[in-house]
C-alpha cells in the first residue's frame, strides 16, 4: 500500500456538502460524481488533479452526512489516498467500503500544498519527498488493508466466497 502525490490540502471539518453537494447525489456514475468531487469548497478542483494525487485534511475530515457517494467521488476523480487528523466515523466506514484508502496521523502541519509526499500504508510512513520530513500514520489494522486491496467491502466478500 504505496502511494505517491501531489498534495491538495484542505482544512478542519471538511463535511460531505462540500466533498460533494447534494445537487449531485442522484448519480452513482463514478464518472459524474468526478466531476463535482470538492466542487463545494474547490469549484474546478476536478480538472486540476493528476491521477494519483492525495487530499490532506485536518480534523473530521468527511463530517455531515451518510452519503456513500462523496468518498466515491474522491475515488473517482483519481485521487489515490486521504491523509487526514481524524475522519468523520461515517466517512471513515464509507472510505473503507467503497476501497478508498485513508490513513490518519497527527503531523498534518508537515505537510503543503502541492508538496510531492510517499504514503506507506505498510511502515506507517509519509515521506515528505519536498521536504525531507517523515510521518508516522496510524497503522491500518489487516482486515481493513484486504478490504481496501480488494476495491471494497462488496469485493472483499465475493473473493471469500
Amino acid at each position: 500500500m504505496k502511494f505517491k502525490g501531489r498534495v491538495w490540502k484542505f482544512g478542519d471539518n471538511i463535511d460531505t456538502d462540500v466533498i460533494l453537494p447534494a445537487k449531485y447525489c442522484n448519480t452513482i456514475d463514478p464518472k459524474e460524481l468526478a466531476l463535482h468531487c470538492m466542487e463545494g469548497i474547490f469549484p474546478g478542483f476536478s480538472g486540476k488533479i493528476k491521477k494519483g494525487d492525495i487530499i490532506v485534511g485536518g480534523e473530521n475530515f468527511g463530517c455531515g452526512s451518510s452519503r456513500e457517494v462523496a468518498p466515491l467521488s474522491i475515488k473517482s476523480v483519481g485521487i489515490s489516498c486521504v491523509v487526514a487528523k481524524s475522519f468523520g466515523r461515517i466517512f471513515f466506514r464509507n472510505a473503507i467500503n467503497i476501497g478508498l484508502p485513508i490513513f490518519e496521523t497527527e503531523e498534518i502541519e508537515k505537510l503543503g500544498n502541492n508538496h510531492l509526499i510517499q504514503v506507506d500504508g505498510e511502515k506507517g510512513r509519509i515521506i515528505n519527498l519536498t521536504t525531507g520530513n517523515q510521518i508516522k500514520i496510524k497503522p491500518m489494522p489487516e482486515f481493513i488493508r484486504q478490504i481496501i486491496e480488494k476495491g471494497g467491502l462488496l469485493a472483499y466478500i465475493k473473493g471469500r466466497n
